[in-house]
């Protein structure tokens, strides 16, 4: 029995000192720190909408050169790419069908005067003798009818020669303005001016200044529309638009034309079929860099956005068209929904769900979930939508 009583108090003691070191070593352990987690602030300012389309470069002028006449190609008389002055020979078509038909006309012509010219004698030899009645009254009416005749004879022989040497002109064909001329549709010898063969020989167009068009949606018009209802005359609307949306080319390497257009044309009427507004616009192109035919990027200021709540898109999680992003508050994650506008760069605007100034997660999204204490990192994230075109 005393056996039983020794063995049960040392039982009791190995207890007590198990206890003991395991309550010591729970509380040598340490709470792990809660994790760093970089956030950034939702920023408000105002920030100007812009919208890119796509447009198609045509010179200030573009004038084909026609072949007015048919016939065979006798000379070219410019190098092709270069410039023209106006009034500058450019081809010449084969004149001899031309001169033969002036010589022609000319013939006929003096046929008619000569005619006309025995008419009148006739008329003068006659209108004395009707006054002393020695002739009928319908001899001098015949006369009278005959000079008529053949002074309507000579005017239309006059018509006749002066349409063939109008026909003749046009076997040179000269530049009508000052541009730069293209490459040529057709080659000495070549039958130009009937349908298959050339009609349009080239086009010479004029680049110091050259003319943008794209195409505006409906929606885009209606926002522009009603972004400008205050304005209600025509030339006090093109003014204001032109000095509140200076528009920027974006050529095709990616950068940004220094030169600024506006808009001088836009279509009475949207496309039925495309469902789209014609817009005309205008850049100065001093150096001549853009040539007609181009593709290039029209940037338009659609609005200004007052006050917006901007944030980066990579902050926003999207689930079956709801929006969310982390929001922390107490350095405790919180999930919250959100409305989002337009994107800007890499930021979207924030319509309904936050405020300025709260710390939203943009990294570990995967790893943050509401509730979780964290260790905010605030940093300023790099906005590329403040990029001014």
């Amino acid at each position: 029995m005393k056996k039983f009583y020794v063995s049960l108090i040392a039982i009791s003691l190995i207890s007590v000192s198990f206890l003991s070191l395991h309550s010591c070593s729970e509380k040598n352990k340490k709470i792990p720190p809660p994790p760093e987690i970089t956030v950034v602030e939702v920023v408000q300012k105002d920030v100007p909408i812009y919208k890119k389309f796509v447009g198609q470069v045509y010179g200030n002028s573009d004038i084909p050169i026609r072949a007015r006449v048919s016939g065979f190609l006798n000379g070219i008389h410019f190098l092709e790419g270069f410039s023209v002055k106006k009034g500058q020979l450019l081809y010449t078509i084969e004149p001899e069908p031309f001169l033969a038909k002036v010589a022609t006309q000319e013939s006929h012509l003096a046929e008619a005067k000569t005619q006309l010219a025995k008419a009148e004698s006739d008329l003068n030899r006659i209108k004395p003798l009707a006054e002393i009645n020695a002739v009928s009254k319908s001899d001098l009416d015949a006369a009278q009818a005959e000079y008529d005749a053949a002074v309507s004879y000579v005017h239309a022989m006059e018509s006749n020669l002066k349409y063939a040497k109008i026909d003749l002109s046009y076997c040179w064909i000269k530049s009508p303005i000052d541009g730069v001329i293209g490459k040529t549709k057709a080659r000495v010898g070549e039958f130009v001016g009937q349908s298959p063969n050339p009609v349009i020989l080239n086009t010479v167009s004029t680049v110091d200044t050259i003319r943008v068009e794209f195409y505006l949606t409906e929606a885009d018009y209606i926002r522009l529309a009603r972004e400008y209802k205050e304005i209600t005359s025509y030339e006090s609307k093109y003014a204001v638009y032109n000095d509140r949306n200076n528009l920027s080319l974006i050529l095709a390497d990616g950068s940004v034309f220094k030169h600024k257009g506006f808009v001088n044309f836009i279509n009475r009427e949207v496309d039925p079929q495309t469902g789209s507004l014609l817009v005309q616009t205008t850049f100065p192109n001093p150096e001549k860099l853009l040539k007609p035919g181009q593709y290039a990027k029209i940037v338009v200021k659609m609005k200004e956005a007052k006050g917006a709540l901007l944030i980066p898109q990579r902050c926003v999680m999207e689930l079956q068209g709801q929006y969310s992003v982390f929001v922390v508050q107490n350095d405790t994650v919180k999930s919250r929904q959100i409305k989002v506008g337009e994107s800007i760069g890499n930021m979207v605007i924030v319509k309904e769900g936050l405020k300025n100034g709260e710390k939203i997660v943009i990294d570990a999204l995967q790893k943050v979930q509401t509730g979780l204490k964290i260790k905010p990192e605030v940093i300023q994230f790099e906005s590329k939508s403040t990029k001014q075109y």
